[in-house]
């Protein structure tokens, strides 16, 4: 996948009433924050930011173009108006070439797991990981077939294959993704036969107290 890349102008001035003056010019505001404290100030095409980010996830490391300066960061944070959603403010984090970075990725299922046709219920509750390593070898996502997966059975952290030059920062036991039965029947039925148990009983003993005083007498 080729790596997507925003143009964007620098700018010196900043608050409110001037990010208010860059959105009326169809752009936004945003920073570029750096390893060791330093923010470079950019406004972006806000048209061309809102298309480019969809295809993107938060281990996707971007190109930014800046005034003949590029920059290669993650998509840290957006900010969106709450009425209808526009983004108001991107927030990026540079990375290094050199330098091992820390990132969460997200998992992607794939296939139909067979347990699901033998009446059990998928849940994936675990639906990114933790990894560190060199911004190369940063995956975008991690794709993990559950197609063999039956009922009662899961998938953890540690049956993820990826490249030896990630180091997996998650519990290797965390599971990610299990079938299992909506509900045991064998526990739902027995309560079940109890109630019903439980009238035919009352109806035998009712019979053996009626007959007790006539014995009696």
């Amino acid at each position: 996948m080729s790596k997507v890349v925003f143009e964007a102008h620098s700018r010196q001035s900043k608050g409110s009433s001037e990010a208010r003056r860059i959105r009326r010019a169809g752009r936004i505001p945003a920073v570029i924050y750096g390893r060791a404290g330093k923010a470079v100030s950019i406004d972006l095409d806000a048209l061309g930011f809102a298309s480019g980010v969809k295809s993107i996830s938060k281990s996707t490391i971007v190109k930014i173009e800046v005034e003949g300066k590029s920059y290669e960061a993650f998509v840290k944070d957006t900010q969106r108006n709450i009425i209808d959603g526009a983004i108001l403010h991107v927030d990026f984090y540079e990375v290094e070439k050199n330098v091992a970075v820390r990132a969460k990725v997200s998992i992607h299922l794939s296939g139909n797991a067979i347990g699901i046709r033998e009446g059990g219920v998928l849940e994936f509750p675990l639906q990114q990981i933790e990894v560190e390593c060199l911004p190369n070898d940063l995956p975008e996502r991690i794709e993990l077939d559950v197609s063999g997966l039956g009922v009662n059975q899961s998938l953890c952290v540690r049956d993820i294959s990826l490249s030896s030059a990630v180091r997996v920062l998650t519990s290797a036991d965390q599971p990610i993704v299990l079938v299992k039965y909506a509900k045991d029947k064998s526990a739902a039925a027995a309560p079940a036969a109890a109630e019903a148990d439980a009238p035919a009983a009352a109806g035998a003993a009712a019979p053996a107290a009626a007959a007790a005083p006539a014995a009696k007498a």
